[in-house]
Formats: structure tokens, C-alpha cells, sequence
């Protein structure tokens, strides 16, 4: 049975035959599709919950760093290559896509070099900062592994919550470009809340979660952890496998090359999980839209030619089979015309959208600022200003993520209601839509500001209370000297001691007040920042959904409109060709039809086929 790029190739040479050069671009374009089609698994969790060794475990090489000091902070991508290899990825300078829409950082100008395998985990630990104005925005290895065959990709992602407001947003920004995601716990405690909250962000925009509780091996009661957890997944309506794992039992199994300490580590489900389930249903679904594709070229090219051999074997019904295609052409460039409606639609709704999403981001950001400035005015926040941060970037990568699941439900929504739109008004319905996400992380954000811990060593304290008793204990002094008592007696030194300690108590509260207040300004410039980078995000993706449902919906209306109006032109010329002329174009004609039938029938077969023939 013919491949699909097989079949994609012979389609392009039956288009050109057929001097359908529109057909021949968008087959070109599906070519590109499946030849570069891979089944993308982002690895998912809070920090230091065993992801990289879970990944290097499923991969069988250290390729991932591992270490109680260190901490994923770009993504680690990890593919099928004929040998090993690896690469760094470092952004040059911001820059804009062809449209002239403007991107951040990570997805502008990149510079691939080449590393050792061997030394990519010191190097994606040693900061995002190439030291030369570069930036590090991913590592990618090649791996020539039977587990990653087929397009699988494994994602290393930087930790959710805990790293930093931006890694989680970079994490959060791959989701949709995922066909799947693997979230790991380990199995010291069951599911925490902010883990259940970025679960139900994941589960809302990627088609297929799979849980991973790792470390089975360092926790007796792991069998508990792994029930109670699978109780949270049931009271959240969440169906989807959980399977218990040790990455340090698979990596020593594949060392010792054990059999037996391999399947104890539980890495050969979830493994085959990964190759069955999602890699699986990725090719199925590749496959489905390639076979509609196909068809639709194939229908587009009988057409004509049925039209053509109608009129040449019937030339008395010439008449009706050319009056019943120019209607029909009628009815297209009246759908041409009438596109104002999907139009209006896709334009009022983006417009109506990205309004939504700046008030959303603004509200939810507000509501953070009055809950940030509550904690500040409840205490000091000098000492305490790390967990604070800490807190402060799980809040808001909690409410940005939301937002960013909001934004992308709407926009699927949006998308939905245009093509219905478009169908309604008697256009043929458009092919599958896959929007994507516009850019692989979003651009690093800053982190939030650092600031005095109002920490005063004893020498300070002490001058700001002689500073304050100095004038206490002279004044007090000078009018008990009037009795006849010395300048410095027991009397002044008590005042002084008094004033002295007041004197310190109001310079305390005045460098509170002061912390405060400069808290306050850092968080506002923050979330600030974080407003606008998000903002920019989501309403990139946005327009790229406008201009995706645009171009999608155009070129639609285009290859029907010229199919008609060949089908159109080869009737009116069937009328005018002599009969030894109609006899030879008849016979041409049944034999493109043969093998149009012929290629429809492959198609067929494509369809029917299981993935694991093609």
C-alpha cells in the first residue's frame, strides 16, 4: 500500500496534468504537514518532582540534568535521529514573522550550535544568559531510540509554580502545540491545590493528560499517594491513567540490563502507553486530514472531467449540463460576494475578543494587587520578601494561565461560529482547522524586583537611639541642673533612654512604612510587565486564528470557484469538437477518470488502514 507522501506526490502530478496550479500549492502545503508532522509529550510538574529523570529514564540517556541543586529552567526537546546529537538554541534579537507581526524573543532570530551530548546538562544549567547578549531558548536532542520512532517528542519543561512567573508561562504557551502531556508527582504527597489548578489548565487545552507519580522506590507508602490521587483526578471528572513509576529503578535496570528490574521500575506501561494511545491517535488523526485533503483534490479533478465526458457523450444535454454548472458558478461568486457576512463575523468577534481578554488580564490583575497589598499591609515585608515573591509568581502564573485557557476557548469558539457562518451561507464546509499555537515560549519576563530585608546590625540600632535620647538627656539636664544636679544624672539618662527607644520605635515603623510602600510599587511594575507581555501573547495568537479562518475560508471559495469554471469551459468546448475529435477526447477523458478512480480507491484503502501499516 502506497505511503502518504506517495500518495501526496502522485496527487500533485495528477493536479499538474490537470493545470490546477492552486491544487499543486495546497498539496505542497499538506506534503509539508505530514513530512515534518511529529507527536509532541510536554513532561509537566512543579520543581524537583523527578521529571528530568523520568525523561531521561524513558529515553535511556543522562541527557537531562538531575540534581538537587539544579532546576530545568529552558525546555529539553528530545526526538528520533540516526545517531546522537545535540543542539543549543539561543535567540539573536526580537524580531517579526512575514505578516510583520511582531514576536517575542524566543521565537524571533535563533543561532543552533552544536554541543557534545555528553556536556548539554551543564549547559542548560548554567543559566538562560549566554554571557553575550544571547539568549538560551531551548536544547534539542537527536536519539536514535525504537521508543522515539514514529515522530514522538519528548519536552523537558522548566517546573510550574515555584521557578518563576515566566517558566511557568513558557510551559503553559507549549500546550497546545502538544499532542499530549505527562504530569509528574512524586509520590511524597498526594496532589497539592495549585497542582489541581495547572491539571484543569492542561486538561482545557491539550487533548490528552497522562499522569506519571514518580519515586516509588524512596516512598513506602507510595500506593497511598497514588489512590488518593487518583481521587482527586475522579472528583474533577478527569479520566485519564496514572501509572507509578521509579526512573532510578529504569535507569539502573538499562545499566544492569535486568529484565525483571525494568518491569518493577513501571516504565514499560507508561512507555507503551505513549507509543499506543497518543502516538497512536496523532497518526490517525494526521492520516484523516491528509486523506481529506487528497479527496478533496480528487473530487475538484473528476469534476471537469465528468462535466467534459458528460457533453461529449451527450451533446443534446450540452445545454442543461452547461446551464446547470453556470448556475453554479453563480452560486459561488454569490458566495464570494455574500463573504462580507463571515467577514463582519470574524472581524467584530476579534475585535470584541481582544477587548475581552485586555479586561480580563486587567481584572484579574487588580484583584491580585488588592490581595498583594492586604499581605504588605499585614506585615513587614523585608523579611519575608522571598516567600512572598514565591507566592506572589504562583498567583500569577495561576491567573494567567486562566486567562490563557479562557482566551483560547474563546477563540476555538470564535472559529467555530465562522465556519458555520460560511457553511450557512451555502459554502462548502472548510477543512479541519488546526490553529495552533503562535510561538514556542513565550517571551522571558522579568523577575520580580528584589528590595531591602530591614535588617540593622546592633551598631546601627544604636546610633539611631543615641541619636533620639541625645536631646532628651540635654534638655533634661539643663533644667534639673537648676537643682543644683549635674548635666548627665540618673534622671536625664532615663529620659534620654526613654526618648532614645521612641526615637527608634518611629524610625522601625518609618522603614516599615517605607518597605511597604516600595513593595507595593515593585508588585504594581510587575504585574504591569506581565499584563503587557501576556497581552501581546494572547492577542497574537488571536490574529493568527483571524488570519488563519480567513485565508482557510478564501482559498476554499477559490479552488471551487476554478473548479466550476473549468468544468464550465471544458462543456462549452465539447460542443464545438468534431466527432473524430469528441471519440479521442472521450477515450482521454474515461482514462483520466480511470485513474482518478483508481487514486480514490488508494485513498480509501489509506483511510481503512491501522496506523501501524501505513
Amino acid at each position: 500500500m502506497a505511503t502518504p507522501l506517495e500518495l501526496i506526490d502522485r496527487a500533485r502530478a495528477l493536479a499538474e496534468t490537470g493545470g490546477r496550479a492552486d491544487l499543486e500549492r495546497r498539496l505542497a502545503l499538506v506534503r509539508e504537514r505530514v513530512g515534518a508532522a511529529s507527536v509532541r509529550v510536554l513532561v509537566v510538574g512543579e520543581p524537583k518532582q523527578g521529571k528530568s529523570q523520568l525523561v531521561n529514564a524513558l529515553v535511556g540517556a543522562p541527557v537531562c540534568p538531575v540534581a538537587d541543586d539544579v532546576a530545568t529552567v529552558v525546555p529539553t526537546v528530545i526526538r528520533e535521529g540516526v545517531a546522537p546529537r545535540a543542539v543549543l538554541v539561543h535567540s539573536v534579537a526580537a524580531g517579526g514573522t512575514a505578516d510583520g507581526r511582531a514576536v517575542p524573543a524566543a521565537e524571533g532570530p535563533v543561532e543552533r550550535t552544536p554541543v557534545p551530548i555528553e556536556s548539554l546538562s551543564a549547559r542548560t544549567t548554567r543559566g538562560a544568559d549566554a554571557g553575550d547578549g544571547r539568549h538560551l531558548v531551548r536544547a534539542e536532542v537527536e536519539l536514535p531510540r525504537r521508543f522515539l520512532a514514529g515522530g514522538l517528542e519528548l519536552v523537558d519543561t522548566a517546573g510550574v509554580g515555584g521557578i518563576g512567573t515566566g517558566h511557568s508561562l513558557q510551559t503553559v504557551d507549549l500546550l497546545p502545540s502538544a499532542s499530549a502531556v505527562l504530569v509528574v508527582s512524586d509520590a511524597s504527597q498526594e496532589y497539592t491545590g495549585p497542582e489541581m489548578a495547572f491539571i484543569r489548565q492542561a486538561e482545557a487545552l491539550c487533548p490528552t493528560v497522562v499522569f506519571a507519580v514518580t519515586k516509588t522506590d524512596v516512598h513506602p507508602s507510595w500506593r497511598s499517594i497514588v489512590e488518593l490521587d487518583r481521587a482527586h483526578l475522579r472528583r474533577q471528572g478527569i479520566e485519564a491513567p496514572l501509572f507509578p513509576v521509579s526512573a532510578s529503578l529504569g535507569i539502573l535496570a538499562v545499566q544492569q540490563k535486568d529484565a525483571e528490574l525494568h518491569a518493577e521500575s513501571g516504565l514499560a506501561p507508561l512507555a507503551e502507553h505513549l507509543r499506543r494511545e497518543v502516538l497512536g491517535r496523532a497518526e490517525a488523526l494526521r492520516q484523516r486530514s491528509t486523506v481529506h485533503d487528497l479527496r478533496s483534490v480528487t473530487e475538484q479533478l473528476a469534476l471537469s472531467l465528468r462535466a467534459e465526458l458528460a457533453a461529449l457523450e451527450d451533446p443534446a444535454g450540452n445545454d442543461a449540463l452547461v446551464e446547470e454548472l453556470t448556475q453554479a458558478r453563480a452560486r459561488v461568486e454569490e458566495l464570494r460576494r455574500r463573504s462580507s457576512r463571515w467577514q463582519q463575523m470574524l472581524g467584530d468577534g476579534v475585535t470584541d475578543l481582544m477587548a475581552d481578554i485586555d479586561y480580563d488580564l486587567r481584572d484579574r490583575s487588580r484583584v491580585l494587587i488588592r490581595e498583594a497589598e492586604e499581605a504588605i499591609d499585614a506585615r513587614d515585608p523585608g523579611p519575608v520578601w522571598a516567600e512572598f515573591t514565591e507566592w506572589l509568581d504562583e498567583r500569577l502564573a495561576t491567573a494567567v494561565t486562566d486567562s490563557y485557557v479562557w482566551a483560547g476557548q474563546r477563540s476555538e469558539y470564535l472559529a467555530e461560529q465562522v465556519v458555520e457562518q460560511f457553511a450557512r451561507d451555502g459554502g462548502v464546509v472548510a477543512p479541519e482547522l488546526d490553529i495552533g499555537s503562535p510561538a514556542e515560549a513565550l517571551g522571558a519576563l522579568v523577575d520580580v524586583a528584589s528590595m531591602d530585608d530591614g535588617f540593622l546590625p546592633m551598631r546601627e540600632r544604636l546610633l539611631i537611639g543615641l541619636r533620639g535620647s541625645y536631646t532628651g538627656v540635654l534638655m533634661t539636664g539643663l533644667v534639673t541642673s537648676l537643682a543644683g544636679l549635674a548635666v548627665i544624672n540618673p534622671l536625664s539618662l532615663a529620659v534620654g533612654v526613654v526618648l532614645g527607644r521612641k526615637a527608634y520605635q518611629d524610625d522601625k515603623v518609618a522603614r516599615r512604612q517605607r518597605r511597604q510602600s516600595e513593595a507595593k510599587q515593585i508588585v504594581r511594575r510587575h504585574l504591569d510587565e506581565v499584563v503587557f507581555q501576556v497581552g501581546k501573547q494572547l492577542k497574537d495568537q488571536l490574529r493568527l486564528v483571524q488570519r488563519t479562518l480567513r485565508d482557510l475560508i478564501t482559498d476554499t471559495v477559490d479552488e471551487l470557484s476554478r473548479t466550476l469554471g473549468d468544468a464550465l469551459a471544458a462543456a462549452q468546448r465539447s460542443t464545438k469538437a468534431a466527432t473524430a475529435e469528441r471519440t479521442a477526447r472521450i477515450r482521454a477523458v474515461r482514462t483520466q477518470l480511470e485513474v482518478l478512480d483508481r487514486f480514490a480507491k488508494e485513498i480509501a484503502r489509506l483511510e481503512a488502514a491501522p496506523a501501524a501499516l501505513r
